[in-house]
């Protein structure tokens, strides 16, 4: 059996129920950590392997044991581990091992879903090339690296439904190599993921013009899907989907996160896969399908990210410690432990169709999903940016097999809303125990799955 309750019924979110481990994020902490990675001179991916204190090498050692300490503390609830290999490429010579330091948080219920965080540990200075100069690669991207740490550290005592990847990358700057490696992995490995939250760049809060953004950070998602394919394409044609990818849901539910934090950070949507001529760690994700989004800073300094250390009529030019903001960086860090805990603690977002065409109502239909015990059915106006307020939710009576997925997807449910599907887009979001995933929108393409998977 089935019923319809109005949204307002759902009790209170636990998230204001009790202290947050977003609560023990430390500026102090973050501040040692970047202090310790501008401390290894540079990190180049080209730079030595071997030198104990000097290098991309030592870097990455150092961030394995980090790792490896923090699991220490929780009775080696961490698996840690170097996801690496040897390419190379056009800012890759020659054959070079890239290594990433990963962590891995198992799920208690299911451990082969799992949400990743990450930022990349290597460096560079004006000439992408130059593996000896000194590039000590504060903001980009030791920001990020410290907020993956910061992060096991407060998440790490805490036991989820599903598995949190902590992972520092290698090889960014030359190509995005360690994020190609990572992906590769996770899909070697088998593992569903549910989200990719990439961190680059997320330690300063003013721009070299003086223009300041302290409240706000910068998430991008895709619009249409990397993965696509010609009869994917076709249907999106038909049935549109432009707009509901499911790295897009993704960076909706992180600004509605956010917004139930008023004093914290807010999100600022940038509806593009990443910065104007640029790219980052979540494309490689994005190709296979992964709903991945950037957290990059409100507004860059561009004087103090990929320069050589020099100071020019005056100007300092560096990504030197001295320029950023650990209070803004705490704010992000803060984010994202938010929406890693949630997201753990969510199940999998479903697969939605919707039955519209030459009607005046939508009969919106989705499968059942481990873990899940009540679904949010959404609507949006075509041309709205946010889903609407006026949800409903389709609760389950009896039992359900909790983390069976054949058994869960065997089930189905639907529901109509007495509305012109040319006009509204539609979506599902599974939820238990007041966590809800990101919405799935019901246009092809909208599950988060990669393509014909």
């Amino acid at each position: 059996m089935r019923k319809l309750i109005l949204l307002a019924a759902l009790a209170a979110a636990p998230l204001t129920a009790q202290t947050h481990p977003a609560e023990q994020v430390s500026a102090e902490r973050l501040e040692k950590d970047v202090e310790k990675l501008v401390s290894f001179g540079t990190r180049h991916t080209l730079s030595s392997q071997t030198d104990p204190e000097r290098g991309i090498g030592a870097a990455v050692d150092w961030g394995l044991a980090e790792f490896k300490r923090i699991g220490a503390k929780c009775g080696n609830c961490l698996e840690v581990l170097p996801v690496g290999e040897t390419v190379t490429g056009p800012r890759v010579p020659t054959p070079t091992l890239v290594r990433n330091a990963v962590a891995i948080q198992r799920g208690t219920e299911r451990p082969n879903e799992v949400v990743i965080v990450q930022g990349h540990i290597d460096s560079r200075v004006s000439d992408v090339m130059d593996a000896t100069s000194d590039a000590p690669g504060a903001n980009d991207d030791g920001s990020g690296t410290a907020l993956v740490i910061e992060a096991a550290r407060v998440l790490s005592g805490t036991k989820y439904p599903t598995t949190i990847i902590y992972a520092l990358l290698s090889g960014e700057e030359q190509g995005l190599h360690g994020g190609q490696i990572l992906a590769n992995w996770a899909e070697a490995q088998g593992f569903t993921v549910k989200a990719v939250l990439n961190n680059d760049i997320v330690g300063n809060s003013c721009g070299k013009d003086g223009y300041c953004e302290p409240k706000v950070v910068r998430v991008f998602s895709e619009g249409p899907r990397a993965d696509l394919t010609e009869r994917l394409r076709a249907a999106q044609t038909r049935f549109g989907g432009e707009n509901d990818t499911p790295a897009r849901n993704l960076s909706r539910w992180v600004a509605g996160l956010a917004e139930k934090q008023p004093d914290g950070l807010q999100v600022r949507q940038i509806w593009r896969t990443d910065r104007m001529g640029r790219g980052g760690d979540q494309v490689p994700f994005l190709q296979k399908g992964y709903p991945a989004i950037r957290f990059s800073v409100g507004v860059e300094d561009y004087d103090h990210q990929h320069q050589d250390l020099r100071t020019e009529d005056g100007v300092f030019y560096g990504d030197t410690i001295e320029e950023m903001d650990f209070a803004y960086l705490a704010g992000v860090t803060q984010l994202n432990v938010r929406a890693l805990d949630a997201l753990a603690r969510a199940p999998m977002p479903p697969k939605v169709s919707v039955d519209a065409a030459v009607r005046v109502d939508t009969e919106i239909k989705w499968n059942a999903v481990p873990g899940a015990s009540l679904y949010e059915v959404v609507t949006r106006a075509t041309d709205a940016p946010a889903w609407g307020k006026d949800s409903a939710l389709v609760t389950i009576d009896g039992p359900q097999a909790a983390n069976d997925a054949a058994a869960a997807e065997a089930r189905e449910f639907k529901t109509v809303k007495k509305l012109r599907g040319d006009d509204w887009m539609f979506g599902v979001a599974a939820c238990a125990g007041g966590y809800c995933s990101p919405v799935s929108s019901a246009v092809p393409g909208g599950a988060f799955a990669p393509v014909g998977k």
